[in-house]
């Protein structure tokens, strides 16, 4: 009776048994000017709804005067129960439209069930919904410090969309979008606050250690100590905040800003495009979504950490009159060689306790083999103490004793004058210790008909040790030990004050700006790696079959490639900045399964331990607890309105340099994978087989092309990612509009280009994917705070059409201003 063809929606809504009230549940796209149109959007019930045969299901059909809903014309309604679907023939339903009234018929709707595809086993899905006994526990580590593990399962609370698209030989697709929630947005940050509570809080004692100083030295100590204490409560409050939050998952956009919620990052999300097609194995992409890692409480209004850094290591140089300037470099080789000897004394200790245990035992195998570690580990220690900058820190340390150079010392305890070569008689000390007990163990070894035979220099010191002492072997045995345990101890107390002095200059020279960039540094790093952690447990669980992937992993690691849209313009800049320091931290980020067991040092590592079962499936070396790299590459390209500003009146050249670097990195890890793996055959198959080589040429010419918004850099970066086995981030300021852009464009383009989605519905996909939800499938959170409902997804998945028309009306609104602005000044 229509003058027109409707636009037609449905709305899907269930009727609760208990309190006998409707409940939105879902809504299919507009299918415009049809009066037989055929939806694409399905309907999902996740594994943990409450449905049963018994559940009612209404179906209202409305008219949509425009795509933003907001004057729909109600067309009919239908009802039918979930037993009716599945006992109807071939689980098809055809239902009467009734009008309001329930008298008038309206047309007729068809309901079908579909079926996706068969779960792998160890699919993500599977085990987060599936099976929820299997749990995934991720734990951070840095360092020497303590570590915490947390067991939680990681992927939560998901919300799948269905659709399905035709293929060009006419054949239907079904297409499965699941975005959830991740645990690790919390559990990464409050572990990683721990830590640097915990670090900060060695220092602080190492500072109390340092000894005596004179009174200049003493008072730069008190105030770096002040400091470090107020880092310390202030780190301890927020981890107070976060342990009182329940039941959140995620920080929505609208708490960007919070203090509290600083180290958190912004709307992380996982999203799984799962395709099942005719004669072909099911296929799936994953991507994950989040908000620009950022400074956001602290702001942009100096810039961001690049800038910041920069200008203050150039201000450094130029202040450090009251302390002792040292490079970064040595201030990172200080940081190294403290984590070091701190690790390696107890391990010593240990190790040469259990050469002990083994000699009570007579046990020749186990005194090889314990002798053989503590020799590796010691050596190591001795090579790490043989670095000038430790002679020079402990000739600086001694300078800075009181009474240093005055000519009389009345009051003041005598200091000698500092030998510059007793550091080389300490640490050589510890090399002779250890030649002792490796000459006393052959001497035991031989003397038990060993088969080792001790070198001649050797049998003559253990000869002159033994000589006097022809007890057991744990007797004999014991005093080089006891005396190597000794000159170790030592050796580290000095170099650790040493090194300790050399972090005081830094600290000292830093007061106050560079105690406020490291807090800020700290906050984008804790955003940037709970995202990382994230992508590696969704790309580990996903290719756990796939042997070459295994190989790939521990043979060169994995590229995680992070895609940001953040404008070159105003404060985006400065998340930009911050954006680029914290993806590049990543570089000191290694994973591992199970165990740590690694000596590299200086890095934070993240554990994931697995199912016992899933486990056993690994590779020995992944199962030996090899650390395991990322390599973390950003590429950037401002789209939206401010960028265009950018281009036209602004400097770009922030952009350019990140997009020219990280394509270097990217270069320079196909070339290693390409070494260490040339079997191509390991990498994934597509079906428009481009060769990588090919790609990273061709990114290389755009990396250098003048093009405005040259969106073909991320493309190809992002094709590139996934030839590579990589982890895929796209990110923009919160994670919605833009970044639900780009996704829905790139599942889109996967299903033209992988799975031949017919050209005909290209748009109409696209369109499904960025239909609006509402607010069933996009569910609630209460944030107590702000005493209203939020939604809490992004739109990363979902984009609202009404935000091209805002992009439009800025653009507009920009052209009018600059317009008027050249007039006034032309006639002016």
């Amino acid at each position: 009776s229509l003058d027109r063809k409707p636009n037609a929606l449905v709305q899907v809504a269930v009727i609760d048994p208990h309190k006998q009230h409707l409940v939105s549940h879902a809504c299919t796209e507009i299918v415009e000017a049809n009066k037989d149109p055929l939806f694409l959007t399905g309907v999902t019930f996740p594994s943990e709804y409450p449905a049963s045969p018994e559940t009612l299901v209404k179906l209202t059909v409305y008219d949509a005067k425009d795509k933003s809903q907001e004057s729909s014309t109600f067309l009919g309604s239908a009802t039918f129960s979930v037993g009716d679907l599945l006992r109807a023939k071939d689980e098809r339903l055809t239902l009467s439209l009734r009008s309001s009234d329930g008298v008038c018929a309206a047309g007729a709707v068809v309901v079908s069930r579909l079926k996706m595809g068969e779960m792998e086993e160890v699919d993500v899905d599977h085990i987060t919904t599936d099976i929820p006994s299997h749990k995934v526990k991720a734990m951070v580590q840095y360092t020497f410090l303590p570590c915490l593990c947390l067991p939680l399962s990681v992927f939560k609370n998901p919300v799948c969309k269905v659709y399905r698209f035709q293929t060009v030989e006419s054949k239907w697709m079904l297409v499965r979008e699941q975005m959830e929630e991740c645990t690790l947005s919390f559990s990464i940050p409050k572990q990683l606050l721990s830590l640097y509570i915990q670090e900060d809080m060695s220092r602080v004692q190492d500072l109390r250690e340092l000894g005596e100083l004179s009174p200049h030295w003493d008072n730069l100590r008190k105030e770096v100590m002040t400091r470090y204490g107020g880092i310390i409560n202030s780190y301890q409050e927020t981890l107070a905040e976060l342990d009182k939050i329940t039941g959140r998952s995620f920080k929505p956009s609208c708490c960007k800003a919070q203090k509290s919620l600083e180290f958190i990052p912004i709307n992380l999300h996982t999203q799984r495009m799962r395709v099942t097609c005719p004669r072909k194995t099911d296929a799936f992409y994953d991507i994950v979504t989040v908000g620009a890692p950022a400074a956001h409480f602290q702001g942009f209004k100096c810039g961001g950490l690049q800038r910041l850094l920069s200008r203050y290591e150039a201000e450094k140089k130029s202040t450090a009159y009251q302390c002792i300037y040292y490079s970064p470099e040595h201030t990172a080789k200080a940081q190294e060689v403290l984590s070091t000897v701190s690790l390696l004394q107890p391990l010593i200790t240990s190790l040469a306790d259990q050469l002990l245990q083994a000699a009570q035992e007579h046990s020749s195998p186990g005194l090889r083999d314990a002798l053989k570690n503590l020799s590796d580990k010691t050596e190591q220690l001795v090579h790490t103490l043989k670095d000038e900058l430790v002679k020079s820190a402990l000739l600086a340390l001694h300078a800075a004793r009181p009474g240093y150079g005055l000519p009389g010392h009345n009051s003041i305890p005598h200091h000698k004058e500092y030998d510059e070569e007793e550091w080389d008689r300490v640490w050589a000390n510890v090399a002779k210790c250890l030649n002792c007990v490796i000459a006393m163990v052959d001497k035991l070894q031989e003397e038990d008909n060993s088969k080792q035979e001790p070198l001649p220099e050797q049998q003559q010191l253990a000869d002159v040790i033994t000589s006097h002492n022809p007890g057991d072997w744990r007797e004999q045995l014991h005093p080089p030990v006891t005396r190597l345990k000794e000159c170790v101890m030592e050796v580290v107390e000095k170099a650790k004050r040493a090194m300790t002095f050399v972090l005081l200059q830094e600290a000292a020279c830093s007061i106050p700006q560079g105690f406020f960039l490291q807090q800020r540094r700290d906050v984008v790093f804790s955003q940037a790696l709970a995202a990382l952690a994230c992508g590696f447990v969704m790309r580990l669980y996903a290719g756990m079959q796939d042997k070459g992937f295994l190989r790939q992993l521990h043979l060169v690691g994995l590229v995680a490639q992070f895609e940001s849209l953040l404008s070159t313009y105003s404060e985006e800049i400065g998340m930009l900045e911050d954006m680029e320091v914290g993806i590049s931290d990543l570089q000191r980020v290694v994973f591992q399964i199970t165990e740590a067991k690694t000596d590299d040092l200086n890095h934070f590592t993240v554990e994931v331990p697995l199912p016992r079962l899933v486990f056993q499936t690994l590779p020995e070396e992944i199962r030996g607890g090899k650390p395991l790299r990322v390599f973390p590459v950003l590429f950037n390209v401002g789209i939206n309105e401010q960028q265009t500003i950018a281009e036209r009146f602004g400097d770009i050249s922030l952009q350019e340099r990140i997009n020219q670097r990280n394509f270097e990195m990217l270069e320079a890890y196909y070339k290693s994978l390409s070494e260490k793996q040339p079997d191509v055959i390991s990498l994934p198959c597509f079906q428009t087989q481009t060769d990588i080589k090919e790609l990273l040429e061709t990114l290389g010419q755009n990396v250098v092309t003048k093009k405005k918004k040259n969106v073909e850099i991320l493309w190809i970066a992002g094709t590139i990612c996934r030839r590579l086995n990589g982890i895929r981030f796209t990110s923009c300021k919160s994670a919605k509009d833009r970044t639900s852009m780009s996704v829905t464009l790139e599942q889109c383009a996967l299903l033209r280009d992988e799975h031949q989605l017919s050209k005909d519905f290209f748009i109409r996909a696209l369109d499904c994917m960025r239909s609006r939800l509402t607010q069933g499938d996009i569910g609630q959170w209460e944030d107590p705070e702000a005493g209203a409902v939020t939604e809490n997804k992004p739109a990363s998945r979902h984009f609202y059409p009404i935000a091209l028309l805002l992009v439009s009306s800025h653009l507009l609104v920009v052209w009018l201003i600059l317009s008027l602005v050249f007039l006034l000044a032309k006639y002016q």
